[in-house]
């Protein structure tokens, strides 16, 4: 079927498409007429996007997901939220609303419940594309019941916000109570340990005491060095001095007294052999000077005895003194090891000291910011603008459901025509015809019926003209 044969048939059934447009159109308006006035309630909220919290100023990427307002707007449309107003409003309180109830259910559920459910039915959440605005709407045939439905709504929803956010850090302040609890009585045994460690070993500053000792370790064993130079040097003048009579001992040859006696032993010799020349071996005064020089050389032999036992002595007590030297080192090496060991065992006991004030203190800080962050009533949502009561109704929209029944009626006139051409289906023009008989049209019979009064019967059967395809 082509637009010609389309318009042909809406022509020939023009009027059911009339009838229908006039009856949907006047349906339409008579039920718009008659349908009760609704009026809408709108209160915006301004959704705060700083994405920093105003107690503890930490920076809260959520608020920056896309899935921020989704949330919010699952939050607004909760039964919960919807709960909370039926209880604000005192809805299931009134004696009319729990008839209704039993007429509707039978008493089947909770009046409570099915208030929210016909409170949600009727809410209307639009956010903002571009902003962080979003239109909380109510519908309703009372002015003043749908602006208070619309801002009691806002209000709950603000409380239940705050009450999602601060219940978590309620029951995470309890348990941050506890734990900081066993942490300060970690920390108490921790110090307690250590301060009956540091009683047992009468320790008062281990690093000081070590600092000594270790000096002191370190004297010695520079001592014990020179010790043992000294003792090997005296056992080697020792032993020179105690071979040979002790003559060719250094410390012997360089004794003075050694020295002064062997000078004098010397000129005394030197006088007695000239002496000797000159008188007699018999004469007293070569008799007595020999005897001098007799006693003199039993002092020289008396005086590197004892000159010789004086080095020996000597390198004994340099011996000794070593032996001393590397006792005192032994015990102080024993006394710095141990000093060592205890120092350990208090850094470990210091260590469990550090570590539990550690982690009390972390504890107590988290506790503090919990609990300030649980006391806090601050949201994130305002009220931008209240709900007021509207003065114009917002429907029914007589206008804009004429021009939805004008479209329909039209449609529907169109869908009827064409049903019933299809029923009776009927030849309307030259297109028609030869579809019809598979034949081409050869010529066309143009003719208008003329006035039965001015002609007779047969007047119709007259042609008016005759077209030749």
């Amino acid at each position: 079927m082509n637009f010609h044969q389309f318009f042909l048939v809406l022509r020939a059934r023009k009027w059911i498409l009339l009838i229908t447009l006039l009856l949907t159109v006047g349906v339409t308006l008579v039920v718009s007429l008659l349908l009760p006035k609704t009026y809408k309630g709108t209160a915006t909220l301004l959704m705060n996007y700083k994405g920093v919290d105003p107690v503890t100023g930490l920076t809260m990427p959520g608020q920056l997901l896309p899935g921020y307002m989704a949330t919010q707007i699952d939050i607004i449309t909760s039964k919960n939220v919807a709960l909370r107003v039926v209880d604000q409003l005192k809805l299931a309180q009134s004696p009319a609303v729990v008839q209704q109830f039993n007429e509707a259910t039978e008493g089947v559920g909770s009046v409570r419940d099915w208030l929210a459910d016909l409170l949600l039915a009727k809410l209307e959440i639009v956010p903002a594309r571009e902003s962080s605005v979003v239109d909380l709407s109510f519908k309703g045939s009372d002015p003043q019941f749908v602006a208070a439905v619309a801002n009691a709504f806002a209000e709950e929803y603000q409380r239940a916000s705050i009450q999602l956010k601060v219940d978590p850090m309620k029951k995470a302040t309890i348990y941050f109570s506890e734990q900081t609890k066993l942490l300060r009585d970690s920390l108490e045994t921790a110090q307690s340990r250590l301060s009956k460690y540091q009683q047992e070993h009468g320790i008062v500053s281990v690093d000081n005491r070590l600092d000594v000792e270790s000096n002191r370790l370190n004297d010695l064993s520079a001592q014990l060095v020179a010790a043992q130079g000294q003792a090997m040097e005296a056992a080697s003048r020792r032993t020179m001095a105690q071979g040979s009579g002790g003559a060719e001992s250094p410390d012997v040859a360089s004794n003075p007294l050694v020295q002064n006696l062997k000078l004098t032993l010397a000129t005394s010799e030197s006088k007695l052999a000239e002496m000797g020349q000159r008188l007699g071996k018999n004469h007293p005064q070569y008799e007595s000077l020999r005897a001098e020089i007799e006693r003199m050389r039993a002092e020289l032999n008396e005086s590197t005895r004892l000159t010789s036992n004086s080095v020996s002595n000597n390198a004994g007590i340099l011996h000794q003194r070593e032996g001393a030297i590397q006792a005192a080192l032994s015990a102080q090496k024993i006394k710095v090891l141990e000093l060592n060991r205890t120092r350990d065992e208090m850094n470990v006991l210091q260590k469990d000291v550090e570590n539990a004030q550690r982690a009390f203190d972390l504890s107590a800080q988290r506790f503090a910011q919990t609990r300030i962050e649980g006391q806090s009533e601050q949201s994130d949502i305002s009220l931008l603008n209240p709900a007021v009561a509207p003065i114009k109704p917002s429907g029914p929209k007589v206008v804009l459901n004429t021009v939805l029944a004008l479209f329909l009626g039209g449609l529907l006139g169109v869908g009827f025509s064409l049903l019933a051409e299809m029923l009776d289906r009927r030849v309307r023009s030259e297109a028609d015809l030869s579809e019809l008989l598979q034949l081409p049209v050869l010529g066309t019979i143009e003719w208008n019926a003329p006035s039965r009064k001015r002609l007779g019967r047969f007047s119709s059967l007259v042609p008016r003209s005759l077209r030749i395809n």
